[in-house]
Protein backbone atom coordinates (compact mmCIF):
# COMPACT_ATOMS: atom_id res chain seq x y z
CA UNK A 1 0.00 0.00 0.00
CA UNK A 2 1.36 3.33 -1.18
CA UNK A 3 0.94 6.39 1.50
CA UNK A 4 1.67 9.98 0.19
CA UNK A 5 2.53 12.40 2.08
CA UNK A 6 2.52 16.15 1.52
CA UNK A 7 2.87 19.22 3.87
CA UNK A 8 3.39 23.08 3.56
CA UNK A 9 1.62 24.03 0.71
CA UNK A 10 0.95 27.32 1.53
CA UNK A 11 -1.65 28.21 -0.82
CA UNK A 12 -0.24 26.16 -4.02
CA UNK A 13 -3.41 23.90 -4.28
CA UNK A 14 -2.24 23.32 -7.81
CA UNK A 15 0.56 21.75 -6.55
CA UNK A 16 -0.89 19.22 -4.71
CA UNK A 17 -3.41 18.33 -6.95
CA UNK A 18 -0.18 17.76 -9.36
CA UNK A 19 1.29 15.57 -6.46
CA UNK A 20 -2.32 13.92 -6.46
CA UNK A 21 -2.22 12.78 -10.31
CA UNK A 22 1.51 11.79 -9.81
CA UNK A 23 0.68 9.48 -7.43
CA UNK A 24 -2.51 8.00 -8.77
CA UNK A 25 -1.82 4.43 -7.48
CA UNK A 26 -1.44 5.83 -3.74
CA UNK A 27 -4.56 4.88 -1.55
CA UNK A 28 -3.36 6.76 1.15
CA UNK A 29 -3.08 10.96 0.98
CA UNK A 30 -1.74 12.50 4.02
CA UNK A 31 -1.84 16.32 4.87
CA UNK A 32 0.55 17.74 7.30
CA UNK A 33 -1.04 21.39 7.43
CA UNK A 34 -0.09 24.90 6.49
CA UNK A 35 -3.14 25.44 4.42
CA UNK A 36 -5.43 22.75 5.09
CA UNK A 37 -8.24 24.56 2.23
CA UNK A 38 -5.60 23.25 -0.33
CA UNK A 39 -6.51 19.68 0.10
CA UNK A 40 -10.28 19.98 1.13
CA UNK A 41 -11.66 19.95 -2.13
CA UNK A 42 -9.41 17.10 -3.61
CA UNK A 43 -11.21 14.61 -0.55
CA UNK A 44 -14.54 15.05 -2.77
CA UNK A 45 -12.52 14.68 -6.14
CA UNK A 46 -10.68 12.03 -5.25
CA UNK A 47 -13.02 9.34 -3.53
CA UNK A 48 -10.93 6.26 -4.21
CA UNK A 49 -8.53 7.63 -1.62
CA UNK A 50 -8.67 7.97 2.28
CA UNK A 51 -7.28 11.29 3.27
CA UNK A 52 -5.94 12.27 6.71
CA UNK A 53 -5.37 15.84 7.63
CA UNK A 54 -3.81 17.98 10.10
CA UNK A 55 -4.15 21.37 10.79
CA UNK A 56 -0.75 23.25 11.28
CA UNK A 57 0.36 26.93 12.61
CA UNK A 58 -0.88 28.94 9.62
CA UNK A 59 -4.44 27.41 9.53
CA UNK A 60 -5.59 30.47 10.97
CA UNK A 61 -9.00 28.66 11.85
CA UNK A 62 -8.24 25.05 12.62
CA UNK A 63 -10.84 22.56 11.08
CA UNK A 64 -8.98 19.67 11.72
CA UNK A 65 -6.62 18.52 15.13
CA UNK A 66 -2.74 18.85 15.25
CA UNK A 67 -2.58 15.47 15.73
CA UNK A 68 -4.17 12.18 15.04
CA UNK A 69 -3.05 8.83 14.51
CA UNK A 70 -3.87 6.67 11.18
CA UNK A 71 -4.17 2.28 11.31
CA UNK A 72 -2.90 1.22 7.84
CA UNK A 73 -3.01 -2.09 7.42
CA UNK A 74 -0.86 -3.68 10.34
CA UNK A 75 0.85 -0.07 10.60
CA UNK A 76 0.43 2.51 13.06
CA UNK A 77 0.99 6.18 11.77
CA UNK A 78 1.47 9.48 13.75
CA UNK A 79 0.59 12.42 11.75
CA UNK A 80 1.38 15.78 13.29
CA UNK A 81 2.74 19.41 11.79
CA UNK A 82 5.06 19.23 14.75
CA UNK A 83 4.78 22.84 15.96
CA UNK A 84 3.14 21.93 19.00
CA UNK A 85 5.97 19.39 19.65
CA UNK A 86 8.75 21.66 18.63
CA UNK A 87 10.12 19.89 15.83
CA UNK A 88 12.44 22.36 14.80
CA UNK A 89 14.57 21.78 17.82
CA UNK A 90 14.56 18.17 17.24
CA UNK A 91 12.51 15.16 17.22
CA UNK A 92 12.40 13.74 20.49
CA UNK A 93 9.26 15.09 21.52
CA UNK A 94 7.57 13.70 18.50
CA UNK A 95 9.42 10.02 18.72
CA UNK A 96 7.93 10.24 22.55
CA UNK A 97 4.64 10.93 21.38
CA UNK A 98 4.44 8.39 18.60
CA UNK A 99 6.17 5.53 20.53
CA UNK A 100 3.46 5.98 23.37
CA UNK A 101 1.08 5.78 20.96
CA UNK A 102 2.51 2.77 19.89
CA UNK A 103 2.84 3.79 15.87
CA UNK A 104 5.80 2.50 13.61
CA UNK A 105 5.70 5.75 11.68
CA UNK A 106 6.09 9.43 12.73
CA UNK A 107 5.33 12.24 10.31
CA UNK A 108 6.16 15.36 10.59
CA UNK A 109 6.17 19.09 8.45
CA UNK A 110 6.58 22.41 9.67
CA UNK A 111 11.02 22.46 8.96
CA UNK A 112 10.44 22.68 5.34
CA UNK A 113 12.80 20.56 5.28
CA UNK A 114 12.54 16.93 4.44
CA UNK A 115 14.13 14.01 6.55
CA UNK A 116 13.77 10.19 6.72
CA UNK A 117 15.42 8.54 9.67
CA UNK A 118 15.37 5.31 11.44
CA UNK A 119 15.58 4.74 15.43
CA UNK A 120 14.72 2.46 17.86
CA UNK A 121 12.10 0.94 15.32
CA UNK A 122 10.35 4.35 14.56
CA UNK A 123 10.54 6.09 10.96
CA UNK A 124 10.38 9.58 11.39
CA UNK A 125 9.57 11.13 8.05
CA UNK A 126 9.30 15.10 6.89
CA UNK A 127 7.81 15.27 3.53
CA UNK A 128 9.25 18.87 3.27
CA UNK A 129 7.61 21.70 1.71
CA UNK A 130 5.80 20.92 -2.01
CA UNK A 131 5.68 24.56 -2.38
CA UNK A 132 7.77 26.47 -0.02
CA UNK A 133 11.46 24.43 0.56
CA UNK A 134 14.45 25.56 2.63
CA UNK A 135 16.61 23.48 1.26
CA UNK A 136 16.76 24.26 -2.56
CA UNK A 137 13.55 22.19 -3.55
CA UNK A 138 10.19 21.09 -3.17
CA UNK A 139 9.00 17.57 -2.42
CA UNK A 140 6.97 15.52 -0.91
CA UNK A 141 7.30 11.86 0.40
CA UNK A 142 5.79 8.37 -0.42
CA UNK A 143 6.01 5.56 1.83
CA UNK A 144 5.35 1.73 0.59
CA UNK A 145 3.88 -0.65 3.99
CA UNK A 146 4.38 -3.96 2.76
CA UNK A 147 4.31 -7.38 4.52
CA UNK A 148 8.05 -7.23 4.50
CA UNK A 149 8.97 -3.85 5.35
CA UNK A 150 8.45 -0.58 5.49
CA UNK A 151 10.14 2.04 2.97
CA UNK A 152 10.11 5.65 2.79
CA UNK A 153 11.77 7.99 0.18
CA UNK A 154 11.60 11.71 -0.15
CA UNK A 155 10.39 12.50 -3.82
CA UNK A 156 11.88 15.93 -5.44
CA UNK A 157 9.53 18.16 -7.52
Amino acid sequence: MRVVVISDSHGQGSVVDRIIRRECEAQIVVFLGDVTGDIEDFTYEYTDKKFYIVSGNCDIFPEFPYTTVAQVAQTKIFITHGHTLNVKYGTSALAQAARQSGCQIALYGHTHIPDIHYEDGLYIVNPGSCARSRDGANSYAAIDIRENGILPVIIRI
